[in-house]
C-alpha cells in the first residue's frame, strides 16, 4: 500500500502532487491505464510486439552512436 505523511501547515495540493508521484514512479498509473478497458488478445500481441520492436530499434541506435565516437 502507498502512502505519503502529510508535514504539519503542509497544503494538501503538495501532499496530493507527492502522492501522485510517487504512484508514477511505482508504475501505478500506467497499469490502471492499461486495464481500464478490455483489450483483445490479438491486440495485447500486437502492442507487445509493437513494443519489443521500438526497444530493439532503440538498442540498435544506441550501439551504432557508440561505434562513431
Amino acid at each position: 500500500m502507498l502512502g505519503v505523511n502529510v508535514k504539519p501547515n503542509e497544503p494538501f495540493e503538495k501532499a496530493l502532487k507527492r502522492f501522485t508521484k510517487s504512484c508514477e514512479k511505482n508504475g501505478i498509473i500506467s497499469d490502471v491505464k492499461l486495464h481500464q478497458r478490455f483489450e483483445k488478445p490479438s491486440e495485447e500481441k500486437k502492442r507487445i510486439k509493437t513494443s519489443a520492436r521500438r526497444k530493439q530499434l532503440k538498442e540498435l541506435a544506441e550501439q551504432h552512436k557508440k561505434r562513431l565516437y
